[in-house]
């Protein structure tokens, strides 16, 4: 049987699952049986974005569920083209009317966009959206130490979290530190590193093994045992009840060691560094 997930607690006290699921890159029709599935699975966390052109799917896989709504929660994000004051509001409102929600339980600023220099009137609106309890908590994706010292400095509130690429092979633990010292919780995106050569690593394979578990376990397990949010993908039954399935067992500190070894610096897509990448 599998554990039940833990959650985190953000920093205006709203709760987030540790785990959840994530949609980018899968269309309406498949999304909507994914999500359906999660959910009866055992998954409450679902994170979905209005550039994943998906919101639509992910909001009939949520009806379809029939879960109350204070069981799942739902993150959205507002995307490149939508930045600035009034876009922003506006943009909430359209990916409710997609999901078919009357608030989402995090609203997230996707990219900082450094040239467009829009990410600030953006923040500043979706801390008005959340007085205006369309949103329980916002927070801010891709966002560099920079980015978060001008909102800083700008603003009159923190972001509940900073989503970023996280993996054994792009631990990113100067950022992450940035985030716990501004109080601000770290969601790992992209967490499996998009499976490719991490999941067939010698170390993680032998970790694997004398654990019993699967090499998806083993990473996604590096995530939450170090306090991380994560939403991996998964199409099928069997693979989102794996990789739910990590609260039940520990990595030592030997694995963890191990895993230190396996960090390049590497990202899944080296042009996406929020300091120059563009997304609209």
């Amino acid at each position: 049987m599998t554990t039940p997930t833990p959650t985190v607690r953000l920093d205006n006290g709203v709760e987030i699952p540790q785990l959840g699921l994530g949609t980018a890159r899968v269309g309406d029709e498949e999304i909507r049986r994914i999500v359906r599935e999660a959910l009866a699975v055992g998954y409450r966390f679902v994170d979905t974005a209005a550039e994943y052109e998906n919101e639509v799917g992910v909001g009939q896989g949520l009806r379809d569920a029939g879960l109350p709504r204070g069981e799942v929660f739902v993150s959205t994000k507002l995307r490149g083209a939508d930045q600035g004051y009034a876009q922003a509001k506006q943009a909430l409102t359209d990916s409710l009317r997609r999901l078919q929600l009357d608030h989402v339980d995090l609203y997230i600023v996707h990219w900082p966009l450094p040239r467009l220099d829009r990410y600030v009137e953006s923040w500043q609106a979706l801390q008005e959206l959340a007085a205006e309890g369309l949103t329980r908590a916002v927070g801010v994706s891709n966002f560099l130490p920079e980015h978060l010292a001008r909102l800083g400095e700008e603003a009159s509130t923190v972001p509940a979290v900073n989503q970023i690429e996280v993996h054994p092979r792009l631990p990113q633990r100067e950022l992450r530190a940035e985030n716990d010292r501004r109080g601000i919780v770290t969601e790992s995106w992209s967490p499996l590193a998009n499976g490719g050569d991490l999941l067939t690593d010698d170390v993680v394979t032998g970790i694997a093994a004398e654990h019993g578990v699967t090499p998806a376990q083993v990473v996604l397990r590096w995530h939450v045992q170090q306090g991380l949010v994560t939403f991996p993908k998964a199409s099928s039954v069997e693979r989102l009840r794996e990789n739910l399935d990590v609260f039940g067992f520990a990595l030592g500190e030997d694995d963890l060691a191990r895993m230190d070894t396996l960090a390049t610096g590497e990202r899944t897509d080296p042009r996406q560094d929020p300091a120059t990448w563009e997304e609209f």
